[in-house]
């Protein structure tokens, strides 16, 4: 998955290199720079997911080592949101106007990216191969300046739905949820697929917040 995001970046990088060539610049691009945005969590409960920047820093430095694009350094800001929506605005903001990036790149979580989704289409700034495969970001109609990368959570939760009536067609199941856009979007995807089956295949649906340490009576509540 790493390698898809970053064989993308590098071709949409290569992509707006010809339009470097024109006389006048976008915000965040220069004759020498391209300035980029991202928001992860590097604090807070999700912050293993901070390694997603890690690996963006590392391939952006290769990248520069050997020339950058089309002579442009790559210079990637980064900051921490926490997995915190408010935060991931408030940081959206900072980097659209105060740091004046051309786009945001690999912004981390559903719930965060759902938060800014109005305000980067709203600024016209770019916002691409966001860590999410919610449906909320597969809008080109509405939202034509976002893009995820990964396969649509509905999509995915009709899959595991299909390999269950297929291979289990007798289970019952029971659904530990993220209690957000993301859990949301899957659960749907799942009850879809099983269709009118899913009345009496689904046993027990429980939901919890990712500021929880533990998931312990979650599990007590389905295994009851």
């Amino acid at each position: 998955m790493r390698r898809i995001i970053l064989a993308s970046a590098g071709a949409f990088l290569l992509a707006g290199g010809g339009l470097a060539l024109a006389a006048q610049y976008d915000q965040g691009a220069s004759d020498k720079e391209i300035v980029i945005g991202n928001i992860v969590p590097y604090s807070g409960p999700a912050s293993v997911y901070s390694v997603y920047a890690k690996v963006f820093e590392g391939y952006f430095a290769r990248l520069n080592e050997h020339g950058g694009v089309n002579g442009r350094k790559i210079r990637m800001i980064s900051y921490d949101d926490a997995y915190s929506p408010p935060k991931t605005v408030e940081q959206a903001r900072r980097l659209v106007e105060s740091d004046n990036v051309l786009f945001l790149f690999g912004v981390v979580g559903t719930p965060t990216n759902v938060a800014i989704l109005k305000y980067m289409n709203a600024k016209k700034t770019p916002q691409l191969f966001v860590g999410t495969g919610s449906s909320a970001l597969a809008d080109p109609a509405h939202f034509p300046w976002s893009i995820g990368f990964q396969p649509n959570y509905r999509a995915e939760g009709r899959l595991y739905a299909s390999y269950v009536l297929t291979h289990k067609p007798d289970a019952k199941i029971g659904v530990l949820y993220q209690d957000d856009d993301f859990g949301k979007d899957l659960l749907q995807g799942l009850t879809d697929g099983l269709g009118d089956k899913a009345a009496g295949m689904i046993v027990a649906k429980v939901s919890y917040d990712t500021r929880t340490p533990t998931v312990d009576s979650q599990i007590v509540q389905i295994k009851a």
